[in-house]
């Protein structure tokens, strides 16, 4: 078979890659180990999340798959971090596991220009030290001048859960050996890292009253395209680990995979094993989420108590727990080992400095979570079918900050987790303006569909007409300030403009309205102009900062010899040299480079390029 990509690997890194790269035209195979595990979700049923929200928004914004297809599989939809500033406020979405598979694998079946092939990836091929195609082990061989790899967790996946291992990459499934050693063949090195589920218990075992009810919101969604089928909305629970939890969790540490030696690869810091969180963290107790995987579903996933504890243990815990004192489980939790390769060696389209035309995206690339592969995945493969990079900055999208931190930094030896203070751009990047950021960029890709331009399009005349409004002068009338002390705006003594009565504290839109001639705003233009009048101040210093961080981003150090710029430490030095960054923005994120240092390189471009 011959075709133009091969994207190796059906998760959301996998889906996003072949999707983007079949819709720009080109002609894609996607090689799964199971068509029907196409778009599974190996651990928690939920898209989104604190940052993670943002980066789902923004694949919407461009023209990708996963807000869509949560939409239509949501069960329950809850805003994060409400009481904070709008830099870091959240979306989560509790999704349907038996749903969300089918939903994704009826959107990729629908692109003419994508094939799905079931089989196991053997090796890649190659024809003068370029990617020519990947070889299957049952001897098929697809060529192909571009492969994706998105293989998770399956690149030489092992299965942990006490004493006991087996090859897997997740439950069910088998592992990639075959893969491992070509890649090593290609002189890619390969590390470990492991990431861990907890268990799933049978529905009808949970004593429901003895936790906390969480309510679902109604009418929120992830696309910018509101869905036009929702599924019923269930609740959530949450209960707590006990003082008896963590002493029978101490007493038989020596069961767990992680802590008896057995796990080679280093797990994430920031979803931690319940056995790292007793061991780390001196607590009472630690929160648990329990949350029904689906609306005709049976199981309930047990969010916050990842382990690899063996079955016994996982057993003997749960009585332990309000709520679970009768629970049964259904799937023990376990760990799970794979090998990753160094993002640091990758450029920004995701392609291996080593071997040109091979990508990799998503959790082979040391991160952790669906919406952090899914964005990885978009950028490998619209690079791909470009045949260029395609890059975000910093300053413009949560991906790119994603895409910079791995490729710059790498991930400091743990799965790196998209979290909202890596942004240093954070409050211009929020869920509400990812289409006002990156539409006309999904737009000019030919990824933003007529209807969802349209949309946008209505969106910022609506926006650009209420602008204009809000520059209208009202005078200090009596019947304009009893007409704005009835409103609840306050009142005036001087003329105003209406968008310095809108900047007020309390002061909505659409309250403004009932006082002033305003055009009508659907919902989410009106919060843009609110957000907008409101922060103007805040929002302008931080254009102000990306204008700045920009320039630095675009000191171009290509073909640099540090060893003449002065002023540099011979330690400096040598890890320019190590990473070879392309601009001064990429040098001043690497680990060591101090800001002395980027003021020594700063002076001497200068100096050079006067």
């Amino acid at each position: 078979m011959d075709v133009d990509i091969v994207v190796v690997g059906g998760g959301h890194a996998g889906a996003e890659a072949a999707a983007a790269a079949a819709r720009l035209g080109r002609r894609v195979a996607l090689v799964t180990l199971s068509m029907a595990q196409i778009g599974r979700l190996s651990c928690n049923p939920a898209i989104g999340g604190l940052a993670k929200g943002c980066l789902v928004r923004e694949l919407d914004a461009l023209g990708g798959l996963m807000a869509r297809v949560a939409d239509a599989t949501t069960v329950q939809f809850r805003h994060l971090n409400t009481r904070k500033g709008l830099a870091v406020r959240a979306s989560r979405a509790q999704v349907d596991t038996d749903r969300y598979p089918p939903a994704l694998q009826a959107a990729l079946a629908a692109l003419p220009e994508l094939e799905l092939v079931e089989g196991e990836a053997a090796g890649l091929l190659l024809h003068e030290d370029r990617i020519a195609g990947l070889a299957l082990t049952d001897g098929r061989r697809l060529l192909a001048p571009k492969v994706v790899l998105t293989t998770g967790t399956f690149l030489s996946g092992r299965m942990h859960r006490g004493s006991h291992t087996q090859a897997g990459g997740r439950i069910g499934e088998g592992a990639s050996y075959a893969l491992s050693t070509s890649l090593r063949g290609l002189g890619v090195a390969l590390g470990r890292l492991k990431t861990g589920t907890p268990p799933r218990l049978a529905r009808d075992s949970v004593d429901w009253s003895a936790c906390e009810e969480q309510d679902a919101l109604t009418g929120f969604h992830f696309s910018f395209q509101p869905p036009a089928v929702r599924l019923p909305q269930i609740p959530c629970h949450i209960t707590y680990t006990t003082e008896a939890t963590h002493a029978l969790i101490r007493e038989h540490l020596h069961t767990s995979a992680m802590f008896s030696g057995a796990i080679e690869g280093t797990g994430p810091r920031y979803c931690p094993s319940i056995e790292d969180k007793v061991v780390r963290f001196d607590r009472p107790r630690h929160q648990l989420f329990l949350e029904p995987e689906g609306l005709d579903s049976d199981r309930v996933y047990v969010n916050g108590l990842s382990t690899s504890l063996s079955a016994e243990v996982q057993d003997a815990l749960l009585p332990t727990i309000p709520g679970l004192a009768h629970a049964r489980i259904v799937q023990h939790g376990y760990a799970v080992e794979y090998d990753h390769v160094d993002p640091t060696r990758l450029g920004h389209d995701l392609q291996h400095a080593a071997v040109p035309g091979l990508y990799f995206a998503g959790q082979v690339n040391g991160t952790s979570g669906y919406e952090e592969a899914a964005a990885q995945g978009f950028v490998a493969g619209v690079s791909a079918a470009l045949d260029r990079p395609f890059v975000l900055r910093r300053d413009q999208a949560y991906i790119g900050v994603l895409i910079d931190d791995l490729v710059t930094r790498g991930i400091g030896g743990e799965p790196y987790r998209m979290f909202s203070s890596r942004a240093e751009h954070r409050l211009a990047l929020r869920e509400d303006n990812a289409d006002r950021r990156l539409a006309p960029t999904g737009r000019e890709l030919g990824l933003v569909d007529d209807l969802a331009w349209s949309r946008f399009e209505h969106k910022m005349d609506q926006i650009d007409a209420a602008r204009r409004a809000l520059e209208h002068t009202l005078r200090p009338t009596d019947t304009t300030r009893r007409r704005l002390s009835e409103a609840g705006v306050g009142t005036m003594n001087k003329p105003l403009s209406a968008e310095e009565l809108l900047r007020r504290p309390g002061v909505d839109y659409a309250t403004l309205a009932t006082v002033v001639d305003l055009p009508e705003l659907d919902p989410e233009a009106a919060e843009q102009v609110e957000t907008d009048v409101k922060y103007a101040g805040y929002l302008e210093r931080e254009a102000h900062r990306a204008r700045r961080t920009a320039a630095l981003h675009a000191a171009a150090l290509i073909d640099v010899d540090f060893g003449q710029v002065p002023g540099l430490s011979t330690e400096v030095r040598q890890r320019l040299q190590a990473h070879r960054p392309a601009t001064l923005g990429s040098a001043s994120r690497l680990p060591g480079i101090t800001p002395a240092a980027i003021t020594a390189l700063s002076a001497w471009l200068a100096r050079a390029h006067p």
